[in-house]
């Protein structure tokens, strides 16, 4: 699959969601690019932004099996990758799947699940694979995984440590909308949800297919130069504590990639990095006490690193 193959599944994903989600553009765009990279997405917004329906929405648009775990307290780790059970007429121990051992799933409100069940996640997001009684099951493929959850209501809720956010490949924010894609959302939702009406428009070989393709875009030296500086940089900021690992600049690497291939480019622009160093980044940096004092966030620091550092100039299109 060449990158204007890419282009054109991801376009017919992206209109296929359009249908549902409206205003949302750049939020789509960098989920299409994470499941082509292999990796895995944290919607972090308040209720009511449509972040349950964006997930269901891709997963509609592709021909996949699809699963939506619902995360409680109450939640045990056998009830989101399954277990082995006696059967009494057989007398045997047959394995029944869990809703992890689907192709894309949707964890809602994942830190609202104590961190036993939340560590259930790990290895199959990490390895593509669940053990149960120490017998391993290989995820089928494309395995993709949505989690979602909502940062104001803290009380009852078991923050995800640094080790499991560091397992997402990106960290993504709805956002508010516009006055006029609020005033579509109220005549488009007005009689049904659009969602009932979504049909899969791309095989799940054919997501299977970019992934093999997409490692094949260009990356002059100057961008991999650019990256590290980025990523050094963050290592060395006193208003830094934990600094970006190799994990996340290759996740930045692999990233520009996939996202140069769904705009139909076989080479990768400055402006590629700049637009995904803060999804990419943001869940992965911690801050020290000194930036928290100064009222700061890592918006802001991300912001003045990229300023600092100087830009690639050479005329990488004609590459």
């Amino acid at each position: 699959m060449n990158v204007k193959q890419i282009k054109s599944m991801s376009k017919e994903i992206k209109n296929n969601i359009q249908k549902v989600i409206i205003g949302k553009d750049e939020v789509i765009d960098l989920m299409i690019a994470s499941i082509i990279c292999s990796g895995h997405v944290l919607l972090e917004d308040v209720p009511g932004l449509g972040k349950t329906m964006l997930a269901k929405s891709l997963a509609k648009s592709i021909d996949s099996t699809f699963k939506r775990i619902q995360f409680t307290p109450d939640l045990l780790p056998s009830d989101v990758v399954g277990l082995n059970y006696y059967n009494q007429k057989t007398g045997e121990f047959e394995f029944k799947k869990g809703p992890l051992m689907s192709q894309i799933v949707l964890a809602d409100e994942i830190n609202r699940a104590t961190p036993r069940t939340q560590s259930s996640l790990l290895e199959a997001m990490e390895e593509h694979q669940i053990s149960i009684d120490g017998i391993s099951h290989q995820l089928e493929e494309p395995f993709f995984v949505i989690a979602t959850q909502n940062p104001v209501e803290t009380g009852g809720t078991f923050p995800l440590p640094e080790a499991q956010l560091d397992r997402f490949f990106m960290q993504l924010s709805m956002e508010y909308p516009s006055f006029e894609e609020e005033m579509q959302i109220l005549h488009r939702f007005r009689s049904k949800n659009p969602i009932l009406d979504i049909k899969p428009v791309v095989e799940s070989s054919e997501i299977l297919d970019a992934r093999k393709s997409f490692t094949e875009v260009f990356v002059d030296s100057e961008i991999s130069k650019y990256i590290l500086n980025i990523v050094r940089t963050t290592r060395e900021h006193e208003e830094i504590e934990l600094g970006i690992s190799p994990r996340g600049s290759m996740a930045l690497f692999r990233g520009v990639q996939a996202f140069a291939a769904i705009n139909g480019r076989d080479y990768v622009l400055p402006d590629d990095v700049k637009k995904l160093v803060y999804p990419v980044f943001t869940h992965r940096l911690i801050l020290n006490g000194r930036s928290e004092i100064n009222g700061r966030n890592i918006n802001n620091i991300l912001s003045e690193i990229i300023a600092e550092i100087p830009t690639p100039v050479e005329n990488l299109e004609v590459i």
